[in-house]
């Protein structure tokens, strides 16, 4: 693709320059965050394993495995995940969210005892002005629970992630004292949450770098984690800005599924990582990623969501179709692949398809006819082109064909 595209994104001063290249990890957050959807239903166990195994198949590293806190199915479920993780030796690390509670912390050590696996603990507390003054939490409360939670968990020998909830709304006094706090408790990693999707990507990179500062004046070796929502729509484009900024681990959910309108999609952060180089990862089973959660969470996808939607390779634009098709005739198959579109197809075991369309021109009908073996007779090029003129949507293979068959048989 580099021969046909100029990448302005890594451009001397462009967005890209000077961005860091140290290895991304990524946290899938469907099977806790992400089934907290409103909409989504709960998958069956069998089908959270054959999940398991497409995150491993993609690369991904990190999985969170639920709040096995919040009773019913949810410490049973946490515990079968951990235990197949563990017994067939899956490349996944497992983490558990916990409220800042001593007793939410021991449900997590106790399923990875039983488990017999290291079970990261993601111990969470709200930190913004809003949370505290809806709650009535006083900041020495707040550094209280921290400790207390934190130290639990490293006292029983497990790594503990430290999410502050709403971290992008948080006021930088607060958020010095908690992470530091959680991290002099023997945290290993501090999550930022951009919990209701409130950040752009600069103020992304600005809190990124702050944090940065804090874990430096503890002199400890302590992860960033970025962990952002879809509310303004910018979840994707902050975690980027987030990674850019140093963050070294990125939480998403497949096609973004989540509390009110979601989390950041992974499906599209791991798209953005391959074209950016920095996911050197296989990344053909994705679309086998957004279709699980569609059928097990009951999740519609989008004609128009990109790469993995219904229409994310299809156009029946006149101009678009000659392009295409002028590319096909020069045998080049990475340039058809590449003229109309910004992410490869063939990635995804798909194809640049064109339809025929009110919108469409001679080069959608040729294109249809050559498709489906049909000799492109200027009569059946004019027949066709003129019942799409007439429809008001594009026009289905049957509607062509019965055009077609109308004419043979007049």
């Amino acid at each position: 693709m580099d021969r046909w595209v100029f990448d302005w994104n890594e451009a001397e001063g462009g967005d890209g320059a000077g961005a860091p290249t140290q290895p991304v990890e990524v946290d899938d957050e469907t099977l806790r965050d992400g089934l907290q959807s409103p909409s989504a239903k709960a998958p069956p166990l069998q089908a959270k394993l054959e999940f398991l195994r497409i995150l491993v198949d993609l690369g991904i590293q990190a999985v969170d495995i639920g709040l096995p806190a919040t009773g019913g199915h949810a410490k049973e479920d946490a515990l079968f995940i951990a235990s197949e993780i563990a017994r067939s030796r899956l490349p996944l690390k497992p983490n558990c969210a916990a409220r800042t509670l001593v007793s939410d912390v021991r449900h997590v050590v106790e399923i990875s005892q039983k488990a017999g696996i290291a079970v990261e603990v993601a111990t969470f507390i709200g930190s913004s002005m809003a949370r505290q003054c809806a709650e009535d939490w006083s900041l020495a409360f707040l550094l209280k629970v921290t400790r207390d939670s934190v130290s639990a968990a490293v006292k029983e020998g497990l790594p503990v992630m430290y999410v502050t909830e709403d971290t992008t709304r948080a006021r930088p006094e607060v958020l010095r004292q908690l992470y530091s706090a959680a991290i002099d408790c023997g945290a290993t990693r501090a999550c930022l949450a951009d919990t209701v999707g409130f950040v752009t990507p600069s103020g992304a990179r600005r809190l990124v770098a702050f944090i940065k500062e804090v874990i430096a004046a503890t002199g400890a070796e302590v992860g960033i984690d970025w962990h952002g929502h879809m509310d303004r729509g910018l979840g994707l484009a902050s975690s980027l800005a987030a990674l850019e900024a140093g963050a070294d681990r990125i939480h998403g959910s497949a096609l973004g599924i989540g509390e009110r309108v979601g989390n950041t999609p992974l499906d599209l952060l791991l798209v953005n990582l391959k074209l950016m180089g920095r996911w050197p990862r296989d990344v053909r089973r994705l679309p086998d990623y957004v279709e699980w959660v569609a059928r097990y969470a009951g999740v519609t996808i989008p004609w128009n969501y990109p790469v993995f939607g219904r229409d994310a390779y299809r156009t029946g634009t006149g101009i678009h179709a000659s392009a295409i098709v002028k590319a096909m005739d020069k045998g080049d198959a990475e340039l058809a692949d590449v003229v109309y579109s910004s992410v490869p197809s063939s990635w995804f075991g798909r194809e640049q398809t064109i339809e025929v369309s009110p919108m469409s021109g001679d080069s959608n009908v040729l294109a249809w006819l050559g498709q489906h073996g049909v000799e492109p007779a200027p009569e059946k090029v004019r027949a066709v082109k003129r019942l799409a003129k007439e429809a008001d949507h594009t026009l289905s293979d049957d509607e062509i064909w019965d055009v077609l068959r109308r004419l043979e048989n007049p």
